[in-house]
């Protein structure tokens, strides 16, 4: 599956069109993760388990987009977004979309 950010894929030509495709994913804190956390607050630093987590929660709404997409019949998602929410707290949604197409 061809993924990217633009609206075209360069030097393919778009033949099928299906629409908008998407995936979404609401990840927790863990309370260790929340020490953790406090404590690199405190001294400063990247906090690796937040970075982590978002990590698998943008890899998971992907793949959610793409099995989608897949079942459409497209090759590629063009014009790919991602958006954050914060659901509750210590709680945030990944939600990323795009269009589902056909090059060649």
């Amino acid at each position: 599956m061809i993924i990217t950010t633009i609206n075209h894929v360069p030097e393919m030509k778009i033949v099928t069109h299906f629409g908008v495709v998407s995936g979404s994913t609401v990840k927790a804190k863990h309370v260790g993760n929340d020490i953790l956390a406090g404590i690199k607050n405190f001294f400063g630093g990247e906090i690796g388990s937040y970075t982590d987590l978002l990590e698998s929660a943008r890899e998971t709404a992907v793949q959610r987009m793409v099995s989608q997409a897949e079942q459409a019949g497209a090759n590629a998602i063009i014009n790919v977004r991602m958006a954050t929410s914060a659901i509750t707290s210590g709680a945030a949604e990944i939600y990323v979309y795009g269009t589902a197409v056909v090059v060649k």
